[in-house]
């Protein structure tokens, strides 16, 4: 599975909108939603934002495992 496909994913299972995350990482919701596309490489320190806030792995985000593992 791609990364970008996997940000949606874990978007869709909070049934949150792109708007909401774009404000969580302090972007717009068109720079998101090039991400979550795969238009855009997403930065490092926004992936560390969103494992936080989902309480995931950046392995689980990047779609290394599909062990959806939460953060000790």
């Amino acid at each position: 599975m791609f990364y970008f496909q996997r940000l949606k994913d874990l978007r869709e299972d909070k049934d949150l909108t792109q708007s909401d995350i774009a404000k969580l990482l302090m972007t717009t919701q068109q720079q998101y939603g090039r991400y979550e596309n795969g238009l855009r490489e997403i930065p490092v320190h926004h992936i560390i934002t969103l494992c936080k806030f989902y309480n995931v792995s950046a392995d689980y985000i990047l779609g290394i495992t599909n062990e959806y593992r939460t953060l000790k």
